[in-house]
Protein backbone atom coordinates (compact mmCIF):
# COMPACT_ATOMS: atom_id res chain seq x y z
CA UNK A 1 0.00 0.00 0.00
CA UNK A 2 1.25 3.33 -1.02
CA UNK A 3 2.02 5.44 1.71
CA UNK A 4 1.95 8.84 -0.13
CA UNK A 5 -0.81 11.15 1.06
CA UNK A 6 -2.14 9.13 3.75
CA UNK A 7 -4.19 10.41 7.13
CA UNK A 8 -2.92 9.77 10.26
CA UNK A 9 -4.58 7.10 11.12
CA UNK A 10 -3.85 5.17 7.99
CA UNK A 11 -0.62 5.16 8.75
CA UNK A 12 -0.76 3.90 12.69
CA UNK A 13 -3.30 1.81 11.04
CA UNK A 14 -0.26 0.23 8.80
CA UNK A 15 2.11 0.55 11.72
CA UNK A 16 0.32 -1.42 14.04
CA UNK A 17 -0.47 -3.95 10.83
CA UNK A 18 3.10 -4.31 10.24
CA UNK A 19 3.96 -4.73 13.92
CA UNK A 20 1.61 -8.08 14.26
CA UNK A 21 3.30 -9.09 10.71
CA UNK A 22 6.54 -8.67 12.51
CA UNK A 23 7.58 -6.32 9.39
CA UNK A 24 9.49 -3.59 11.86
CA UNK A 25 11.17 -1.91 8.75
CA UNK A 26 7.71 -0.92 7.47
CA UNK A 27 6.38 -0.54 10.90
CA UNK A 28 9.52 2.59 10.81
CA UNK A 29 8.62 3.42 8.02
CA UNK A 30 4.95 4.58 8.64
CA UNK A 31 6.12 6.13 11.96
CA UNK A 32 8.48 7.96 10.53
CA UNK A 33 6.03 9.65 8.47
CA UNK A 34 3.40 10.51 11.55
CA UNK A 35 6.46 11.98 13.01
CA UNK A 36 7.33 14.05 10.20
CA UNK A 37 4.00 15.58 9.68
CA UNK A 38 5.16 17.97 12.96
CA UNK A 39 2.64 17.18 15.99
CA UNK A 40 2.95 16.90 19.20
CA UNK A 41 2.68 12.50 18.96
CA UNK A 42 -0.08 10.80 21.22
CA UNK A 43 1.21 8.06 23.82
CA UNK A 44 -0.15 5.32 21.50
CA UNK A 45 2.05 6.77 18.51
CA UNK A 46 5.23 7.52 20.43
CA UNK A 47 5.16 4.28 21.71
CA UNK A 48 4.57 3.02 18.34
CA UNK A 49 7.47 4.10 17.25
CA UNK A 50 9.42 3.59 19.88
CA UNK A 51 8.70 -0.12 19.26
CA UNK A 52 9.55 0.20 15.23
CA UNK A 53 12.92 1.47 15.72
CA UNK A 54 13.52 -0.97 19.05
CA UNK A 55 12.80 -4.34 17.47
CA UNK A 56 14.90 -3.20 14.19
CA UNK A 57 17.79 -1.88 16.38
CA UNK A 58 17.71 -4.70 18.30
CA UNK A 59 17.71 -7.37 15.68
CA UNK A 60 20.82 -5.56 14.21
CA UNK A 61 22.40 -5.24 17.66
CA UNK A 62 21.87 -8.88 18.41
CA UNK A 63 23.62 -9.93 14.96
CA UNK A 64 26.33 -7.41 15.73
CA UNK A 65 27.44 -8.97 19.33
CA UNK A 66 27.35 -12.73 17.73
CA UNK A 67 29.47 -11.60 14.71
CA UNK A 68 32.15 -9.66 16.89
CA UNK A 69 32.40 -12.61 19.27
CA UNK A 70 32.84 -15.03 16.56
CA UNK A 71 35.11 -12.61 15.46
CA UNK A 72 37.39 -12.50 18.56
CA UNK A 73 37.63 -16.34 19.18
CA UNK A 74 38.75 -16.55 15.80
CA UNK A 75 42.11 -13.85 16.94
CA UNK A 76 41.94 -15.68 20.22
CA UNK A 77 42.32 -19.23 18.90
CA UNK A 78 44.87 -18.46 16.82
CA UNK A 79 43.19 -18.52 13.81
CA UNK A 80 44.05 -16.11 11.39
CA UNK A 81 40.79 -13.56 11.45
CA UNK A 82 38.48 -14.32 8.26
CA UNK A 83 38.24 -11.15 6.04
CA UNK A 84 34.64 -12.28 5.57
CA UNK A 85 33.82 -11.84 8.69
CA UNK A 86 35.45 -8.81 9.23
CA UNK A 87 33.82 -6.91 6.33
CA UNK A 88 30.84 -8.67 7.16
CA UNK A 89 30.72 -7.16 11.22
CA UNK A 90 31.49 -4.03 9.47
CA UNK A 91 28.26 -4.14 7.19
CA UNK A 92 26.34 -4.80 10.47
CA UNK A 93 28.14 -1.33 11.64
CA UNK A 94 26.91 0.42 8.88
CA UNK A 95 23.16 -0.59 8.80
CA UNK A 96 23.28 0.17 12.46
CA UNK A 97 24.72 3.56 12.03
CA UNK A 98 22.28 4.25 9.29
CA UNK A 99 19.28 3.86 12.28
CA UNK A 100 20.80 5.34 14.72
CA UNK A 101 21.60 8.29 12.61
CA UNK A 102 17.67 8.05 10.93
CA UNK A 103 15.73 7.83 14.39
CA UNK A 104 18.38 10.63 15.90
CA UNK A 105 17.65 13.01 12.73
CA UNK A 106 13.70 12.14 13.62
CA UNK A 107 13.82 13.05 17.25
CA UNK A 108 15.85 16.49 16.26
CA UNK A 109 13.71 17.59 13.87
CA UNK A 110 10.57 16.53 14.42
CA UNK A 111 9.87 14.87 17.95
CA UNK A 112 11.70 16.93 20.24
CA UNK A 113 10.81 20.43 18.66
CA UNK A 114 7.35 19.33 18.73
CA UNK A 115 7.67 18.31 22.29
CA UNK A 116 5.17 20.03 24.62
CA UNK A 117 4.46 17.50 27.66
CA UNK A 118 7.48 17.21 30.18
CA UNK A 119 6.42 13.49 29.67
CA UNK A 120 7.18 13.60 25.92
CA UNK A 121 10.62 15.52 26.22
CA UNK A 122 11.50 12.92 29.57
CA UNK A 123 10.60 10.07 26.32
CA UNK A 124 12.47 11.31 23.34
CA UNK A 125 15.58 12.90 25.48
CA UNK A 126 15.95 9.28 27.00
CA UNK A 127 15.25 7.88 23.45
CA UNK A 128 17.96 9.65 21.79
CA UNK A 129 20.57 8.88 24.87
CA UNK A 130 20.15 5.34 24.17
CA UNK A 131 20.34 5.40 20.24
CA UNK A 132 23.42 7.26 21.32
CA UNK A 133 24.09 4.52 23.44
CA UNK A 134 24.10 2.24 20.62
CA UNK A 135 26.60 3.99 18.94
CA UNK A 136 29.26 3.82 21.51
CA UNK A 137 29.03 -0.10 21.18
CA UNK A 138 30.16 -0.19 17.81
CA UNK A 139 32.43 2.44 17.32
CA UNK A 140 35.77 3.59 17.91
CA UNK A 141 37.94 6.54 18.80
CA UNK A 142 36.48 9.77 19.35
CA UNK A 143 33.21 8.72 17.21
CA UNK A 144 33.00 6.29 20.35
CA UNK A 145 33.58 9.64 22.64
CA UNK A 146 31.39 11.64 20.90
CA UNK A 147 28.41 8.80 21.06
CA UNK A 148 29.05 8.46 24.37
CA UNK A 149 29.60 11.99 25.62
CA UNK A 150 25.81 12.55 23.20
CA UNK A 151 24.28 9.80 25.75
CA UNK A 152 25.20 11.24 28.21
CA UNK A 153 24.12 14.76 27.52
CA UNK A 154 20.71 13.80 26.66
CA UNK A 155 20.10 11.43 29.51
CA UNK A 156 20.78 14.66 31.70
CA UNK A 157 18.31 16.44 29.42
CA UNK A 158 15.83 13.87 30.41
CA UNK A 159 16.47 13.42 33.77
CA UNK A 160 15.66 17.95 33.74
CA UNK A 161 12.80 17.52 31.86
CA UNK A 162 11.75 14.93 34.52
CA UNK A 163 11.65 17.69 37.54
CA UNK A 164 8.65 19.65 36.29
CA UNK A 165 6.55 16.57 36.17
CA UNK A 166 4.09 15.93 38.99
Amino acid sequence: MAANNMSVEDLVYMAKLAEQAERYEDMVSYMKQVASMDFELTVEYRNLLSVAYKNVIGALRASWRIISTLENKDGEDGKKSNSGTSEYRQEIEKELKCICDDILNVLDTHLIANAQAPESQVFYYKMKGDYYRYLAEFTTSNDRKVAAESSLSSYKLATDASSSMP
